[in-house]
């Protein structure tokens, strides 16, 4: 094997590296890679932080003992450039990273790199490569293992006086070390250039997922438009052609943003954002936290329904039985202080606001065409076995014995203990031993962009529930100041201004504490109109929000107003066990259970919500005919005196 080419420094000025227990990091745009030595150990590298004033690029290194929770900063000499944006993968005892951005705190300075470092994961010495025929200086590309090869496709070039998008894809040789770039052959299928997207592995496979492009509009002001990309295509990098990929099954719609990682013969796919026109040409970012899969060998799309296991639903049963005999809402609290971790509420999270974030099933599915559903109903039922001689009653007769002997409140505590991760783009996701980790990320709370360090995990053999392992922190964002000269005032003044600052974070705290946190109770609190009032003219808009919100607008997974769990299973039955197949590969009787599992939580989720809206949509339907009356009683009016002044 042919040495690794090194950019050395001196041995005898050369130190050891140091191990430092640390909290876990804070920064955004950073990798997250599991070690291909200890799949349960997470490697953590680079990454930035805005706070509102500056931007901060890091070039930490830090190791994630999930066994343990323990973090460690790791400090080693020759290190590369703090930087963000970039890409890394592991193989054998190596992680390897490219390129990258630099932003100088002022956001005035914008470099990018085209660097290629080589990590050794046992003596966490770092080596940079330096050798001809690597790709140009990016940032925002992707990078993957195929074999004894590195893969590296697109990204984006700016130094704000120009911009560049790319499509080149180039391969190095983990056994020659050599860079190659492999072009596309005339009339040949290729990507077009983009940044943000998704690239993973199958077989001897490559795969392309959606991706963000800026284009110039040749308007005066020479504007740019943004372009979401929600094409997948396929490389078989043995004869480095490109091939698009039909979308089969049901698909997420698009989405920038989003994260994907491989487990076993399935690509999962979270989150990202959709920018929605609420009023005129207002556009709002809806974050979303949707969980999808994507079959590798059918190539076939599905939502990710989480199965609540029995052993939960007996326990959160039985609390909610406790919180009807110990009389409501000061169980409840009690209850709150006693659950799980992985069920207690995000602190950081507990004062946003729903009109500014998103937390349940976020904004309907891309719609297929009937003859693609036709097909995928054809196949689901020539192979599933299934029943529809099911009984409903037999499996939900102990539900309505117990729901029965439960009130609302009681109720209400079994819907608020769900934890999922919140709406948000570019987090981490990879997969350790069966586990997903999902890792940070950035969400925006009205102007503010809020850097997430939180991290969760769910069983991908269970898939039933997500676990929060770290909570967010809660970060400060810092407004401009229009006064810098404040900081040079007498101590007197200073302490004054202090006391002032700190009775006003404590109103904030106050405003915030009054405002919903993001579930389902919350948002029928809100259009109850508990904690503040909604004015008329908001409304409608805040139906709208929150249909988009929780995803009220697809059919298949939003009863119709009026209908029974049973009818509604009936209608959407072939959704939900095809969404229970996927994860329990059960057939008969027992899919259709699962099926109806599925339906009956998302059913008890969304009721509350789905009656206050009915409400809702029914007081507005009264006004807005009152002011059609009004309006046309004041025009009649109008028009009999002015027909008496023209006598």
């Amino acid at each position: 094997m042919p040495s690794w080419p090194i950019y050395k420094r001196k041995r005898q000025k050369r130190k050891k590296f140091m191990l430092k227990n640390m909290c876990h990091p804070l920064q955004l745009d950073a990798t997250v890679t599991v070690n291909p030595l200890k799949e349960t150990e997470l490697i953590i590298y680079g990454g930035e932080f805005y706070n509102g004033d500056k931007t901060f690029v890091y070039g930490d290194l830090y190791r994630y003992n999930a066994e343990k929770r323990e973090w460690k900063l790791i400090s080693s000499p020759n290190s590369p450039p703090p930087r963000s944006a970039h890409q890394a993968v592991a193989w054998k005892n190596s992680l390897f990273i490219f390129g990258g951005e630099f932003t100088s705190p002022n956001q005035e300075r914008f470099h990018h790199y085209k660097d290629f470092w080589r990590l050794d994961l046992n003596s966490n010495q770092w080596e940079q490569i330096q050798l001809k025929g690597s790709p140009s200086a990016r940032s925002g590309h992707r990078m993957v293992l195929y074999k004894h090869k590195i893969v590296i496709f697109g990204g984006f070039y700016d130094t704000l006086r120009e911009v560049r998008y790319y499509n080149d894809l180039h391969v190095f040789d983990l056994d020659d070390f050599k860079w190659q770039e492999i072009k596309p052959k005339l009339g040949s299928l290729w990507p077009s250039p983009r940044s943000g997207f998704q690239f993973f592995v199958y077989q001897d496979e490559i795969f392309l997922y959606g991706g963000y492009f800026k284009d110039h509009v040749s308007d005066k002001d020479g504007s740019e438009k943004g372009i979401v990309h929600a094409d997948m295509w396929v490389l078989d990098l043995r004869s480095g052609e490109w091939n698009k990929v039909k979308k089969l099954g049901l698909p997420p719609g698009p989405r920038a943003g989003f994260s994907m990682c491989v487990h076993k013969k399935r690509a999962l796919l979270f989150g990202g954002v959709v920018d929605m026109e609420v009023q005129g040409d207002v556009l709002r970012s809806l974050f979303l936290n949707e969980l999808y899969g994507f079959q590798l060998d059918n190539q076939r799309w599905y939502p990710l329904e989480l199965r609540k296991g029995k052993a939960t639903k007996d326990k959160t049963r039985g609390q909610a039985k406790m919180a009807l005999q110990s009389g409501g809402s000061s169980t409840k609290r009690k209850d709150d202080e006693d659950a799980p971790s992985e069920f207690k509420e995000t602190k950081a999270f507990k004062a946003f606001d729903l009109e500014d974030v998103c937390h349940n099933n976020s904004l309907e599915m891309t719609e297929v065409d009937e003859e693609d559903c036709q097909q995928l109903a054809n196949k689901v039922t020539g192979k599933l076995s299934i029943d529809d001689q099911f009984d409903i009653t037999e499996y939900s007769s102990n539900e309505k014995r117990d729901s029965q002997s439960m009130n609302s409140e009681a109720m209400t505590l079994v819907t608020t203990e769900v934890v999922k991760p919140c709406g948000r783009i570019n987090a981490c996701i990879v997969v350790g031993k069966d586990t997903l980790y999902l890792y940070g990320g950035m969400m925006e709370i009205g102007d503010q962009e809020l850097t997430l360090d939180d991290l969760y995990t769910l069983d991908l053999n269970k898939l039933d529930e997500w676990k929060c392992v770290i909570q967010a922190s809660k970060t400060e964002w810092v407004e401009a100041s229009d006064d810098e000269d404040d900081e040079s005032n007498e101590d007197g003044d200073i302490n004054e201004g202090d006391s002032e600052e700190e009775e006003e974070d404590g109103n904030e705290e106050e405003n915030e504490s009054d405002k919903g946190i993001l579930g389902v109770e919350d948002a029928a609190a809100i259009l109850r109109g508990e904690g503040r009032k909604l004015r008329r003219k908001d409304r409608r808009a805040k139906i709208d929000q929150i249909r988009a919100e929780l995803g009220l607008a697809d059919s298949q997974r939003t009863p119709l107003p009026g209908e029974t769990l049973k009818e509604f299973f009936s209608r959407t039955n072939l959704y939900w066990q095809m969404a229970a197949y996927e994860h329990t590969q059960h057939t008969g009787k027992e899919l259709r259970k699962d099926g109806f599992d599925l339906a009956e939580s998302r059913f008890k989720e969304l009721k509350p919500v789905l009656d206050e809206l009915t409400k809702l949509e029914a007081e507005q339907k009264t006004e807005e005919e009152e002011d059609a009356k009004n309006m046309l009683k004041k025009k009649g009016k109008e028009k009999a005196k002015h027909s008496v002044l023209h006598r």
